[in-house]
């Protein structure tokens, strides 16, 4: 179960069709039981989480708090994944220098985040690519193509 937040101004057309997506991505991940939220915010948001909580004074795309990082805290019935926080001006940013639709760049941020909140990184050249690849996938099998 996951939830999406729209906390900035903008009208983000998106939504819907993220919605639809990340029910597949559940289920494709088969993580039915799992719970998170997707945060859509601001530049000056993003950098103030990223500053705070990153050390890095910066604006950036997409931030995951992965709860299952504390292994001391276990639940039974499901899991509590985390949130995961999107600037939608930068997504908007990128779709347009990825030479893609807004939608893609919203979805591909998502995924990346969640992946993140599952344990998935990018420290390493081959954590990178297994990651990546899982993106493009998922992606791709849903028709958000580039």
């Amino acid at each position: 179960m996951f939830d999406i937040f729209n906390n900035t101004e903008k009208d983000i057309a998106e939504i819907d069709k993220l919605e639809e997506y990340m029910n597949f991505v559940v289920k494709k991940l088969e993580i039915e039981t799992g719970i998170f939220n997707i945060i859509f915010v601001s530049n000056e948001k993003i950098h103030e989480i990223n500053r705070e909580y990153r050390h890095t004074d910066r604006v950036t795309d997409v931030i995951s708090f992965a709860l299952e990082d504390n292994k001391d805290i276990v639940y039974e019935d499901f899991r509590l994944l985390g949130d995961i926080y999107i600037a939608i001006d930068v997504a908007y940013d990128q779709a347009v220098e990825y030479n893609h639709s807004r939608l893609r760049e919203v979805c591909f941020l998502a995924t990346h985040g969640l992946l993140h909140l599952l344990g998935y990184d990018h420290m390493n050249e081959e954590e990178e690519k297994e990651m990546f690849l899982k993106q493009e996938e998922l992606l791709d099998e849903f028709e958000i193509k580039r």
